[in-house]
């Protein structure tokens, strides 16, 4: 059967997580991660089976694209696919079906991320993700108290992600949404309270199920309480609360452009790998030659 591309059912939706684990590997380069379709759960399965974007080849899962907003998708291929040049070409001739303007994020060695060089498409954002290994233990952070959020820390958790992303959007009623979704029964929110007792840093930690790379997303320190060492302790805290869920790995990606996070991370022992940049649609579809006929 030909590959096809398909918005998935909600019904659907434990599959794709269930899929998208099992991608996930120390060898594999950074990539979509159940953690990330996690997150956007906040808006709950039915945005979320709306914004997917599945490649499937004679019922088998292929291919897995997330719609992070409505010009971002980010996508990933099965491990053994990798290479594959009839799914890549597949990919990026629906790929090239987008808007003029939607970026797209491939991981770093795959076909579809070098055949997305046509001139439809040109070098968008860079990202640069870091990896901390968890085969050794994890120094316990200093400054900070931590605790695994449940419904008494549910509140601080919310302020202190409103606060450091400066979203006024993000409630208790969505963090309530998020908890309830298929991705998050392998996942932790860390909170951290200073000396006087204040929140002032928080992070969601994202498995993959056990000897697989867990991540980080999204971290934040309260707008008020930055320059006192929050970030790396929060990192640390991730990284411990990881290793104890059995992962191999504290993975996160950040923006290039953001040289603070990524000496943040550094700090915390994450080890930079090779950025990562994504592809935008520079024209609209079908006014000019695709990858696919180079």
């Amino acid at each position: 059967m030909p590959i096809t591309l398909q918005v998935p059912a909600v019904d659907g939706l434990d599959e794709v997580v269930r899929e998208l684990r099992e991608w996930q590997s120390d060898t594999a380069p950074m990539q979509l991660h159940p953690g990330d379709l996690g997150w956007y759960w906040q808006h709950g399965p039915d945005a979320v089976a709306g914004a997917l974007r599945v490649w499937t080849d004679d019922d088998r899962i292929v291919g897995i694209g997330l719609f992070d907003g409505p010009a971002v998708l980010r996508m990933t291929v099965a491990p053994d696919l990798r290479r594959d040049r009839m799914l890549a070409e597949r990919v990026v001739a629906d790929l090239s079906e987008l808007a003029a303007g939607t970026a797209v994020e491939t991981p770093n060695g795959t076909l579809v991320q070098e055949l997305l060089t046509s001139s439809s498409w040109s070098q968008g954002d860079s990202w640069t993700p870091l990896s901390r290994s968890l085969d050794v233990g994890v120094p316990v952070p200093a400054g900070l108290r931590v605790v695994t959020v449940g419904e008494d820390e549910i509140d601080d958790f919310v302020e202190v992600h409103r606060s450091a992303w400066g979203s006024a959007r993000f409630t208790t009623d969505l963090w309530d949404e998020m908890s309830r979704g298929a991705a998050f029964s392998d996942a932790r929110c860390l909170l951290g309270y200073d000396d006087a007792g204040l929140p002032v840093a928080g992070v969601t930690v994202w498995g993959a199920g056990p000897g697989r790379p867990g991540l980080l997303e999204p971290i934040g320190v309260h707008a008020d309480h930055r320059g006192h060492g929050h970030g790396r302790a929060i990192c640390l805290a991730a990284a411990a609360a990881l290793q104890d869920m059995g992962c191999s790995a504290a993975t996160v990606c950040t923006e290039s452009e953001r040289v603070g996070a990524v000496a943040t991370y550094e700090s915390a022992g994450y080890r930079r790998l090779p950025e990562r940049h994504d592809r935008v649609r520079t024209s609209s579809p079908g006014t000019d030659a695709e990858a696919t006929q180079s």
